[in-house]
């Protein structure tokens, strides 16, 4: 329409969002002015595709496009807080009863034991604390100014306690195979069949320590809630294998103490060890059933594990 040699007199008329332009056509009854209403009807045209394009700019908002990864990165951001926050709450024994990892924790809590290294960092910066303490503990011993905390001496009854799973020996391949890294139900009978292998690994941080103590002439006990009868000898064999070698006394659980919680269990072994005359200068386990009840010695020091809880 806009290219007819045909005069015309046009107006506009903008209608809401859409922008409809209206051209109010009214054909001119002068012949003199047909000669010039051509140019000036293409400039009209102009005039008007540069106003409508205007209005359309100033009044038209575009939305950013939905960007579905920002959405995943938000929500995997979210979890992971979460996750985090769970984990600090489950090894400062605030979050407890738990028998499972939380579901959605389960990529979280297997990038940490086995992904990332902070597991193995964790284990170690704790262990150079127990160091830090053993070494003090044995240089007040050797000096004599050990007797201001109970004792000490050349007497032979100076003593630490280690717990066996998850301290001494890593169970970390049982429980990436057979519970998703505690993302599953705990089963006993395919952990015995897991133990009875005897091919847990030593956590190495935890080897040395070992070998620092006796070596320092501490008396090492090694304190475990696995059933005696059942698992005695494969444990054996499992710490002869990863160089657990040298500890004064191994103890497992026997029949009578069958039933009972690993911090009632726990805090009787100790008791026992204690009313024997020995000093427990140090308690180390990966449960807080390992580190609470009585007889805990001088100092505990609890090892991360967000894997199971045991109480």
């Amino acid at each position: 329409m806009c290219l007819s040699s045909q005069p015309f007199h046009f107006s506009i008329s903008f209608h809401s969002s859409q922008y409809i332009i209206l051209l109010y056509v009214q054909r001119q009854s002068s012949s003199k002015m047909a000669a010039s209403s051509a140019a000036v009807l293409v400039r009209y045209c102009l005039l008007l595709l540069c106003a409508a394009a205007a209005a359309v700019a100033q009044e038209v908002v575009v939305p950013p496009p939905h960007d579905e990864d920002s959405d995943t990165v938000l929500q995997s951001s979210s979890s992971s807080n979460y996750c985090l926050s769970w984990r600090l709450g489950a090894e400062t024994n605030n979050v407890r009863g738990w028998w499972t990892v939380p579901a959605q924790c389960c990529g979280y809590i297997q990038a940490y034991m086995a992904g990332s290294g902070q597991y193995q960092r964790d284990v170690d910066l704790i262990v150079d604390q127990i160091m830090g303490h053993a070494s003090n503990v044995a240089a007040s011993i050797a000096t004599g100014a050990a007797g201001d905390e109970g004792g000490g001496g050349d007497d032979g009854l100076d003593a630490w306690v280690l717990d066996v799973d998850d301290t001494c020996l890593s169970n970390m391949l049982y429980y990436k195979t057979r519970r998703s890294y505690g993302c599953l139900p705990y089963e006993p009978l395919s952990f015995r069949a897991w133990a009875s292998k005897a091919r847990s690994p030593a956590i190495p941080a935890v080897l040395g320590l070992f070998n620092y103590l006796r070596d320092a002439g501490f008396k090492v006990f090694l304190v475990t809630g696995r059933d005696a009868e059942a698992l005695g000898d494969a444990t054996r064999l499992n710490l002869l294998r990863q160089g657990f070698v040298g500890y004064h006394r191994l103890i497992l659980r026997t029949a009578s103490y069958r039933g009972q919680s690993g911090e009632v269990y726990k805090s009787e072994m100790r008791r026992q060890v204690m009313d024997e005359g020995y000093r427990i200068w140090g308690n180390v386990g990966d449960q807080w059933s390992d580190l609470l009840g009585h007889s805990l010695g001088n100092r505990t020091f609890k090892l991360p594990n967000p894997m199971y809880f045991v109480p």
